[in-house]
This record gives C-alpha cells, sequence and structure tokens, in this order.
C-alpha cells in the first residue's frame, strides 16, 4: 500500500501544481492535469510516430517501399552507395513530425529543459544493438550559438544516454570553429559548402582508435554529423556511429495518419 502511495506522489504533486497554474498542451490545446510530459497531454504524447521499417543500412534513410530490404536487409541507398559518408553507421529513432517536432522546437528554441529527459527517454527507449562504445559525444554548438542558447540540446541527451550506458561523454574535445546561420532551410549543397572545415578536435591522442557515439537532435541531410565524423576519422577515431532523436521526411513517406494528427500553434523561431 505505501509503495503505490509513493507511486502515485508525483502525479499528485503535478496535479496540485496545474491547478494552481494551469498550462495546456502544445498541441491540442487540452489543461493539462497529472500527465507526466511537460507541455503535452499523455495522449498526444503517445502519437509519437515511428520510423518506416525499411531502412538504408548506412545512413537509415528511409525506402519508398518496405519491398526494397524484403531480400536484402543489408540494402543501402544510392546516395550512400556513390557518396559514402565518413560516419559507420547512423541512426535515427523517430520522424520528424508532431508532436516530437512541437517537443524539440519547444526544447531548442524555447529553452524549455524540461523536456530534456522526455526526449532523452523516447531516445533511451528505442536504443540499437550499437556493439562496444568507448566515448560518446555531442555535436557541438559554436561558442556564440551556446552563448545564445545557454545549453546544447545534444549535450544533454547525450549526458542521460551515457548514464544509461554507462560510456563517458565528451563535450569539449569536437569542437565547432566556425559560426554559421542556422542550416535547416538550406538545400544540401549550400549546408556542406557552409559546414566544409566547421569542425574540429582539440586533443586528438584522446579519441586515437577509439569507437564514438555521436549525438544530435535531428537527422535533416545528414551534412552536420557527417562533417562531424569526417573530423573525428582524421583525428584518428575508429568508428564513428551517429544517433539521433528525429529525422526529416519526404512529405510521401508520412502516413496518413500522421497526416490527420492535430498540429499545434506553435511555431517555432530560429530554424
Amino acid at each position: 500500500m505505501t509503495n503505490l502511495l509513493l507511486d502515485r506522489i508525483p502525479g499528485l504533486m503535478r496535479r496540485t501544481v496545474r491547478f494552481v497554474l494551469p498550462t495546456h498542451c502544445s498541441i491540442c490545446g487540452s489543461q493539462l492535469s497529472d500527465d507526466p510530459t511537460p507541455h503535452f497531454c499523455a495522449g498526444c504524447w503517445s502519437a509519437m510516430a515511428l520510423m518506416p521499417p525499411a531502412r538504408c543500412s548506412r545512413c537509415d534513410r528511409p525506402f519508398p517501399s518496405a519491398m526494397t530490404t524484403a531480400y536484402s536487409p543489408t540494402h543501402t541507398c544510392h546516395t550512400c552507395v556513390k557518396r559514402p559518408p565518413s560516419f559507420t553507421r547512423a541512426w535515427t529513432l523517430y520522424p520528424y513530425t508532431s508532436p516530437l517536432r512541437d517537443a524539440i522546437c519547444l526544447f531548442k528554441y524555447r529553452g524549455k529543459v524540461s523536456l530534456a529527459s522526455p526526449l532523452a527517454a523516447l531516445m533511451i527507449d528505442r536504443l540499437p544493438l550499437l556493439g562496444h562504445v568507448d566515448v560518446i559525444m555531442p555535436v557541438p554548438l559554436h561558442r556564440e550559438r551556446l552563448r545564445q542558447r545557454e545549453f546544447n540540446q545534444s549535450l544533454l541527451l547525450a549526458d542521460q544516454i551515457g548514464r544509461v550506458l554507462g560510456v563517458p561523454v565528451s563535450y569539449t574535445n569536437l569542437i565547432r570553429t566556425i559560426y554559421s546561420p542556422a542550416q535547416t532551410a538550406l538545400p544540401r549543397k549550400t549546408r556542406l559548402k557552409n559546414l566544409r572545415g566547421t569542425f574540429a578536435v582539440q586533443y586528438p591522442d584522446k579519441i586515437r582508435m577509439q569507437r564514438v557515439l555521436l549525438i544530435d537532435d535531428v537527422f535533416t541531410t545528414g551534412t552536420t554529423v557527417n562533417e562531424c565524423a569526417k573530423s573525428l576519422r582524421k583525428a584518428g577515431s575508429s568508428d564513428v556511429l551517429v544517433l539521433t532523436l528525429g529525422r526529416t521526411l519526404d512529405p510521401n513517406l508520412i502516413p496518413d495518419r500522421i497526416r490527420a494528427h492535430p498540429q499545434s500553434n506553435f511555431e517555432p523561431f530560429g530554424v
């Protein structure tokens, strides 16, 4: 009976606080009660979509047809065949659609750091088989961007993943040396030009022959993580694995049930 009461205390506390200071779901606008995730009701949060099953065995890009990997599970996409990435393997855990998109934007651009734990939990719930990892590194921010934002969202995610895996997190070795504008809306060629030579490794000896897990929040074209991996490999690292929370998808790969999900009125800025 005591354990049951202890289990109920967090929900009772949330309900009390939200009764005094009402807050509403960022998606549907309903008033929150004892919903465990900040800014989202349990119903909207549970609508988190999953990635399509058929994906590239190198960069994790979804294929239009599930039959693509039916007889060839290790099939790689045309882009990876034509221009092999510097990373060994990349995984993305969820599509960058609502409600994940709303949560990441609130977290990243509105400073809602209370979402770090639930977002990290989403990643931990679907961790792939990574094999041995020596060190975890978040994709770094330039010091000017870090000054503006006051935190690195990828580091907050990496920290919690590192605790679960029991792997040290290095957040000062891989650095961003050139300040560049937001890359989200730029085409791949422009992103590549803007990011070329942007990252550097300060202490190569510390990662020599080390297997690195690189963490970022969103995979768009893959340019950012690939440039990071390129710098790590040049510095002497072993395999570079990439793990991202969300990935932008071509509209034709987004199921109708996700398109029909209620959209929030939240308009992210800075993307």
